[in-house]
């Protein structure tokens, strides 16, 4: 048995209230759906966070078999029992007109002081739609890990990352429960990362010692 996609069902926007302009916008909307009996539903109200769209990236150095993470505080974190300060991946909001090659690219540099080669997509998906529009595409990227470390950030966005480097088994035991990791994107990439960590170190190996310098992956 196939699944079927909904998107051609019908829905009608009845009202739209906003509620909030800042960084994120928060509206209330009145609305009708069709139902899958037939037939639409009485008038709803459903409030949504309007996030842009976010590109994060698995920095993995297939030499020393290492990831990079960074850390840093996260205010809807305060409340968590281990803490404000979370593990993550490199990521950033993609500006109007930028590539996701292009952020990936800038937010490695600058929150981890990395320049990465082999970006390869992985997936995308809808973080929470029952609250947010937000939506996040999921990379993988070759660095050099021995030039990871230290503190990144830019001081005018108030932001202060610290950059940590994990042996990869290290990586994927801290997105298992009880684990450091925490929070679904580096978690989701973990997982990815676990089934298909050895046949990207064996490729990336290979084409390294074939091509050498030119592969672009670390010496």
């Amino acid at each position: 048995m196939s699944l079927s996609r909904s998107k051609t069902f019908q829905l009608e926007v009845l009202k739209e209230d906003l509620l909030h302009q800042g960084f994120f916008r928060l509206r209330r909307l009145t609305l009708s759906h069709q139902l899958f009996a037939g037939g639409m539903s009485s008038p709803i109200e459903r409030e949504v966070l309007d996030m842009r769209r976010a590109v994060a990236v698995l920095l993995y150095d297939p030499v020393q078999d290492a990831v990079v993470l960074i850390e840093q505080f996260r205010v809807g974190a305060m409340g968590h029992p281990d803490g404000a300060w979370v593990l993550e991946l490199v990521a950033g909001i993609v500006e109007p007109g930028e590539s996701d090659a292009d952020l990936a690219h800038r937010e490695a540099m600058e929150e981890s002081g990395c320049t990465i080669s082999h970006l390869t997509f992985l997936h995308e998906y809808m973080v929470a739609p029952a609250a947010t529009t937000e939506r996040i595409a999921l990379y993988l990227a070759c660095v050099d890990a021995s030039t990871a470390g230290g503190i990144h950030g830019l001081v005018e966005e108030g932001e202060d990352i610290r950059v940590h480097v994990l042996a990869a088994e290290e990586a994927i035991r801290e997105a298992r429960p009880g684990g450091r990791i925490n929070t679904s994107t580096p978690i989701i990439a973990m997982q990815w990362f676990g089934v298909n960590r050895e046949s990207i170190r064996k490729n990336w190996l290979a084409e390294r010692k074939r091509d050498g310098a030119e592969s672009g992956l670390p010496s």
